[in-house]
């Protein structure tokens, strides 16, 4: 807890970047280092980590992941994982170390399919959008507290992807995440032209519609870079999603 009140005592907010109705705002520290771990879709991609289901037959909820590699891995709360027999997102933040063997709790953003297209997975190089995640790490955090694991609320999830497609005209044979994000990508790319890292910024703080919705923060900058692209669509889909309140536009310096 110490070093968590130290680290906050020293970020510093920069500079605020906006785009339509989503603003960012750097945060910033001084520069840490070089990270002691990799981060999963570099993992991934190097051949250093494999994750697939946890048997032939699979199991929603679970997947099997061996690192490797002697170096820790870390993978994101929300993270898409694409391939084997249905698309994942990733249920928490883990820190795994290096040599290892796992399960990792995962929920199912691919309702319609359940049929290997691959035996491993990829990374989707996606992070759930933002409210989606906010309302599953709850859940998750709920059923921790109730001993019950990690685990999340499947068919909220599963609703929510199909009410966001409604609203936004994208079509899906499987009900995929992935497809959200896909059918919206020249709007996106719009948002991530608007948006650019700054010097020894390691985290954000998001805004949409004039309110703050959501803060990211890592201990060391290269792997906020790392991420930037990620968390902008992230939010990006949301503020998309969101019409614009004229009312509201401009957020609040003490709420920031």
């Amino acid at each position: 807890m110490e070093e968590i009140q130290w680290f906050l005592k020293i970020l510093k907010l920069g500079g605020n970047q906006t785009h339509l109705n989503l603003t960012l705002f750097p945060l910033l520290a001084p520069d840490a280092g070089e990270p002691g771990y990799m981060i999963l879709e570099e993992a991934l991609g190097q051949g250093m980590v494999e994750i697939t289901e946890i048997s032939h037959g699979g199991s929603i909820p679970e997947l099997k992941l061996i690192n490797k590699s002697a170096r820790k891995v870390l993978i994101v709360d929300g993270e898409e994982l694409v391939g084997a027999k249905q698309n994942r997102i990733v249920n928490a933040t883990f820190l795994f170390p290096g040599n290892s063997e796992t399960t990792i709790p995962v929920s199912c953003v691919e309702q319609g399919r359940w049929a290997y297209r691959s035996s491993k997975f990829a990374s989707g190089e996606k992070v759930m959008p933002a409210f989606m995640r906010f309302t599953n790490q709850k859940n998750v955090a709920m059923n921790l507290r109730k001993g019950v694991g990690y685990r999340p609320d499947q068919h909220m999830i599963w609703e929510e992807l199909a009410e966001k497609s409604a609203r936004m005209s994208v079509e899906s044979s499987t009900g995929a995440m992935a497809d959200l994000f896909e059918g919206q990508r020249d709007r996106l790319g719009e948002y991530l032209k608007a948006f650019r890292l700054v010097e020894c910024q390691l985290g954000a703080v998001f805004a949409i519609n004039g309110k703050v919705v959501g803060l990211e923060c890592f201990g060391h900058q290269k792997t906020f870079e790392k991420f930037l692209k990620k968390l902008v669509q992230s939010y990006a889909l949301d503020a998309l999603d969101w019409p614009e309140d004229k009312k509201e536009t401009q957020v609040k310096a003490e709420d920031v």
